[in-house]
């Protein structure tokens, strides 16, 4: 998450070279893909342990 955090800021910066820009937007894709597959596998992991009952999660729960 921090890798994607960074890599957002120097895309929003503009201060980056087109080539250096391609690649870091194809990085911070890889990343967020990553990161979205993981928090998939835990809301199905938070299911099964709240008895598959679907309900919104709520932090501090």
């Amino acid at each position: 998450m921090q890798e994607l955090e960074a890599l957002l800021a120097r895309l929003e910066s503009g201060q980056m070279p087109l080539d250096d820009l391609l690649g870091a937007y194809q990085r911070a894709t890889a990343l967020l893909t990553f990161c979205r597959s993981r928090l998939d596998a835990v809301e199905q992991q938070i299911q099964i342990v709240d008895g598959s009952q679907t309900r919104p999660w709520e932090p501090g729960t």
